[in-house]
């Protein structure tokens, strides 16, 4: 007790001991790169700043991430990834621990970023960002197109190479960076800027938007593979079309994106027909627009013609009255007759009674009994005559209203028939211009593989193809003897040649070289 009482070691608070650690700490690390798994990450905190550890099979140490920085970072934190981070070794006296401030975060590897990416596409795909319901439909010959590139790259070149040949459009250019921190910002506020334009203002929007890039490794690619350029295609209004890097070349944008180029040639070639091809067809339509149209109005003419032999004729229709007409006046005009003999004989009789009896009041009745029936018969006359004639206007305006019917008919059908005509024809616009893409898709894939696989590309790595007089490939020495002629195929061309078996070929004596001739050009061998 007396000892410990009388020590010469001086006494530390806490805070100049958590001091003394720090600077020690500090000075004998500074900055180092960890490799790790990130573990107990929550997202950022309310105040901006990410806490979370890194670990591996048998440690683990805080990290922590400030909010300027963490507004920097190219890969943002994940649960489960593993990364390697550049800081610096310092300690947090409130909890008399050690940490890493984090200033830089990247993908430990290829393989991290796969296993990234593959995460990042599950996530999208079960919000249906992939569905092809949600894809709009490319308009067949935009107006303006609109292409997010760098203004400065062979790319944007080669697509308004390609435009110009098969169809010269409008084009709007969003100039951006395609790699580096930056490049996904700019990505999709090219996107989103574009879907903001005015329709018919002073700027174009643009029908169709095209996102392009070369080739590169998948590092250079990333910017493609960020959620906020994936959202940004999501919610563009105008169709898109993705052009990342060569064919072989994936990333989640061509997923996204309404319609996948295999290259930003490619693109142009799927955003515009060809316009030669488009006038021939147009032509050739028009021209059996017109001729299917004649034959359909001659054929419509001749079934009228058909159908107006088939209808009654008017004369036909009033033969049948006018006759009976004829017939009623000739029996009328007969009895007319017989009534009016028969009135004269009794006239004649009466006036012989008259003569005998001389009654003169007799005779004014029988007058006026004769006026009476004379006036009575020729109001029946008038009426019947008046009902043979409504009825046969009847009959007339009848066949009137049933000719028009027809017409009308006819032409609902002529009109019907027309529109499905355009509509056959619109769908095979789209069948023959998919056809087209498809062939042209096959015919670049085997002109590849020709490339790949032919014999053309052996012969320019220095080898030599041997053919007998004939034209047959040589493949063995013992199908040649001495004497026999051969043809070498170089890449450059082909020169004759003479088997001479296992003896060396004589050598050709050489003639003496002559000087050239002065003024002019010397030999050349």
């Amino acid at each position: 007790m007396a000892e410990s009482q009388f020590t010469n070691a001086p006494e530390l608070t806490v805070s100049e001991l958590s001091g003394a650690l720090k600077r020690a700490i500090e000075d004998q690390f500074g900055h180092v790169r960890l490799r790790g798994e990130i573990s107990n990450y929550r997202g950022p905190h309310s105040s901006g700043h990410a806490y979370f550890c890194l670990k591996d099979s048998s440690a683990r140490i805080d990290a922590v991430v400030w909010k300027g920085t963490f507004l920097r970072l190219k890969t943002k934190p994940q649960e489960g990834l593993e990364v390697i981070a550049t800081g610096r070794i310092t300690t947090f006296p409130g909890k008399s621990s050690y940490q890493i401030v984090i200033e830089q975060l990247e993908p430990a590897g290829v393989g991290a970023l796969m296993a990234l990416l593959e995460e990042r596409r599950k996530k999208l795909a079960a919000e249906g960002l992939f569905d092809e319901a949600r894809k709009k439909k490319l308009p067949y010959l935009p107006r303006v197109i609109g292409i997010v590139t760098s203004p400065t790259g062979a790319v944007i070149r080669d697509i308004l190479h390609r435009l110009n040949d098969r169809f010269p459009r409008h084009v709007l250019v969003w100039p951006v960076r395609v790699q580096g921190e930056t490049s996904a910002a700019e990505v999709a506020q090219g996107i989103r800027g574009f879907n903001a334009l005015t329709p018919g203002g002073k700027i174009p929007r643009p029908d169709l938007l095209i996102v392009a890039r070369g080739g590169g490794s998948l590092e250079d690619l990333w910017s493609f593979n960020e959620e906020e350029v994936l959202r940004a295609a999501v919610e563009s209004a105008i169709p898109l079309i993705s052009a990342i890097g060569h064919e072989t070349d994936w990333t989640l944008l061509d997923h996204v994106a309404d319609l996948r180029a295999p290259t930003p040639t490619g693109a142009a070639e799927k955003a515009v027909p060809v316009r030669a091809e488009l006038l021939a067809n147009i032509n050739a339509l028009a021209r059996r627009h017109d001729e299917a149209s004649f034959r359909l109005l001659e054929r419509r003419r001749n079934d009228l013609r058909a159908l107006s032999r088939a209808l009654p004729q008017a004369e036909n229709l009033l033969a049948t009255p006018r006759q009976r007409q004829d017939r009623a006046a000739e029996r009328l005009s007969s009895a007319l007759r017989g009534f009016l003999g028969a009135r004269r004989l009794a006239l004649a009789e009466s006036s012989r009674l008259l003569a005998r009896h001389a009654p003169q009041a007799e005779l004014q009745r029988a007058a006026g009994r004769l006026n009476t029936l004379k006036f009575r018969l020729e109001a029946a006359g008038r009426g019947l005559a008046d009902r043979r004639r409504e009825r046969i206007v009847t009959l007339a305006a009848r066949f009137d209203a049933a000719f028009s019917g027809r017409v009308r008919l006819l032409q609902q059908e002529f009109l019907r028939r027309r529109e499905l005509a355009h509509n056959f024809g619109a769908r095979l616009d789209g069948a023959f211009a998919a056809a087209v893409a498809r062939r042209r898709d096959r015919l670049s894939h085997v002109a590849t593989l020709l490339g790949a696989v032919g014999y053309q590309a052996v012969l320019q790595r220095g080898f030599v193809l041997v053919r007998d007089e004939h034209g047959g490939v040589v493949r063995s020495v013992r199908q040649v003897e001495a004497g026999d002629a051969l043809h070498l195929h170089f890449a450059d061309g082909q020169v004759a040649a003479t088997a001479h078996g296992d003896e060396p070929p004589k050598k050709r004596p050489t003639a003496a070289k002559k000087p050239p001739a002065r003024g002019g050009q010397g030999s050349l061998f």
